[in-house]
Order: structure tokens, then sequence, then C-alpha cells
């Protein structure tokens, strides 16, 4: 076991539990780069090939929780596609307009956006935009069990 590959690792970890909270970083890509710089340091000792490509098909999953629980969030609460579309660009925006606070302001500004574009009235909008942050709570929740899994996994095989 590589001690130096072990804390890169750990850091890789922890950056990407983060980021899972946090949108601005990559979360699940940054656990499976610690994964394979650890497996750089040892020659891959005990990280398999299917190790890695189940690894990587979990990643794959937390992207798609990403997508289906916003999706979820709007269809739950009777909103459009557009409310949909809206959310997503809103967390994407408002992190890099609003910093932390956007991560919750911009999904449902959003949202809310796209519901009124669509010609929806306020109330439904507003609704709609709660829905979408319920989607987004429940979809980090998911991705923070999934990304566990992955690390459990990764200590369960170099030890």
């Amino acid at each position: 076991m590589s001690i130096l590959g072990m804390i890169i690792a750990i850091l890789f970890f922890a950056a990407g539990v983060a980021g899972t909270v946090l949108p601005a970083l990559p979360g699940a890509p940054l656990i499976f780069l610690g994964m394979v710089i650890y497996g750089l340091f040892t020659g891959f000792y005990n990280l398999s090939l299917w190790f890695f490509i189940l690894q990587a098909a979990a990643v794959a999953l937390v992207f798609f929780i990403d997508f289906a629980a916003n999706a979820w969030g709007v269809h739950r609460y009777g909103g459009s596609r557009a409310a949909m579309w809206g959310g997503i660009a809103g967390l994407v925006f408002g992190i890099l307009l609003l910093g932390p606070l956007g991560i919750i302001l911009g999904p449902f500004l959003g949202a809310v956006a796209g519901e009124l574009i669509d010609k929806k009235p306020l109330d439904r909008a507003v609704r709609v935009g709660f829905g979408t942050l319920l989607g987004l709570a429940g979809g980090t929740v998911l991705k923070l069990v999934v990304e566990a899994g992955m690390i459990i996994w990764f200590f369960t095989a170099v030890w």
C-alpha cells in the first residue's frame, strides 16, 4: 500500500463528497479519479479492471440521478419541460452568480422562470420551483449514498 497514494486518494474522495453538495466540483468523477491515482501509485494492486468498470458505472449512475431527481421534482409538482430546463440552467448560473446561495436560489428561480416563460400562473410556477428544490435535495442524498458505496468498496478492495 502506498501511503502517499492513499493520502491523495482520500483528498480526492473528500473533494468529491464536497462536490456533491457544492455543484462547482464534479463529485463522483473526483472520487473515481482518486481511485485511479491510488492505482497508479500501487500498480493497480487489488484493483481489477472490473472494479474500475463498475466504479465508472456508479459515476454514470450519479449523473443519471442528478438529471432524474430534477425531472422528478418538476414532474411531481406539475411542471413543464421549460421548468425542468430552467431548474438545470438556474443551478449552473446560480452557482456562478450567487455562489453557495445559488445552490438553492438558482434551481428555484430557474424553474419558476421556466414556468412563467411557458405562460403558467405564478402560484403554479412557485409550487414547481419548490418541487425542483425537493428533487435536488433527494438527488443529493441518493448521490451521497452511491458515492459512499464507491468509497467503501474501494477501501474493502485495497485492505
